[in-house]
């Protein structure tokens, strides 16, 4: 196994157009976090009103149709359509346990 380390036997253009790539990935991950930072600041605000209102902290109506349309944005943006759900999901688990936690603290 080679060490991947050593990057004087790489040509130096590659090496560039690898550093042009991650710096890319890292400004994207930087995004996705900053976005979903403003997606739990909303959910944040939905957990309350539903506490407010004695709603349940889960809408599985409006989940299906979540992942519905998630999926369908993953297939027309070339994205896996099940690994978009994957990921739905796991968000929609944290917002479900989010909104327990605000419910049981207006109680």
């Amino acid at each position: 196994m080679s060490d991947t380390s050593d990057t004087s036997a790489i040509d130096p253009k590659v090496i560039a157009e690898l550093t042009r790539l991650r710096e890319s990935i890292d400004n994207i991950d930087a995004a996705v976090v900053h976005m979903l930072a403003e997606r739990f600041k909303c959910t944040q605000q939905v957990g309350v009103l539903k506490a407010e209102h004695q709603l349940p902290p889960a809408d599985p109506a409006r989940e299906a149709r979540q992942i519905a349309r998630l999926r369908e944005l993953a297939e027309s943006a070339k994205l896996d359509p099940a690994f978009a759900e994957k990921l739905l999901n796991f968000i929609i688990a944290e917002v479900i346990r989010h909104h327990e936690t605000i419910a049981d603290g207006a109680r």
